[in-house]
């Protein structure tokens, strides 16, 4: 399982007029092949009297699935240049359907190239993208002599602190990202004299917005 990879903030959508043409970009996060085609499909289906409904989307942790329909463009002109928007942005399960209501004036290959791109681009900046990361979550149990000092330290470092219950003793919820659980827990006993109770637990993913990185 990937430990860090970008993807889109579950779904949305943009649109902008070029050349009298319109194009609406839809963004979606999926998980299968599968959820990426009803994806599609349904965006078929709602703007079902548009000129064009062109796909792209990017699949797995070594991104294996990838796909590309230019829908009844010429080829290459849409379907690859939302994709390469995906490669370019380091997507992960991520789909996107742009449609087009052809206005009237015709783009050329490069055009529709540029409108398919910016597009795919407006869309997916304007649904926002996450940074996933893949976290340990910690609990550690220990007096509250020591809670002070401790929820100090880890309030000024790079772990999460989620939680802190007030109990006969003291328990506060951490994550730790994958990698750091030897040094986290070499440092909670170091602070606490080896006094602390520590259980890892689950782990779970964090998402960071990372839209304008």
């Amino acid at each position: 399982m990937i430990n860090e990879y970008f993807t889109v903030n579950l779904e949305g959508s943009a649109e902008q007029m070029i050349q009298k043409s319109r194009f609406i970009g839809h963004v979606k996060r999926v998980t299968t092949e599968q959820e990426a085609q009803d994806f599609i499909q349904l965006i078929k289906k709602r703007y079902a009297d548009a000129t064009h409904n062109c796909s792209a989307y990017m699949i797995g942790e070594q991104d294996h699935i990838q796909k590309a329909n230019d829908d009844g463009e010429p080829n290459g002109t849409a379907g690859v240049p939302i994709l390469e928007v995906l490669k370019k942005k380091a997507l992960k399960d991520t789909a996107v359907v742009i449609t087009r209501y052809f206005g009237g004036i015709k783009l050329g290959g490069g055009g529709l190239i540029r409108a398919y791109s910016s597009t795919a681009t407006l869309a997916i900046d304007t649904t926002g993208v996450v940074e996933r990361i893949r976290m340990r979550n910690f609990e550690v149990t220990l007096d509250y002599t020591l809670l002070g000092k401790l929820e100090n330290e880890i309030r000024q470092s790079s772990y999460l602190l989620e939680e802190i219950e007030y109990l006969d003793k003291v328990i506060i919820h951490v994550r730790v990202k994958i990698g750091a659980e030897n040094t986290f827990t070499a440092l909670i006993a170091d602070l606490t004299s080896g006094s602390a109770d520590i259980k890892a637990k689950e782990n779970s993913y964090i998402e960071i917005d990372v839209t304008n990185r």
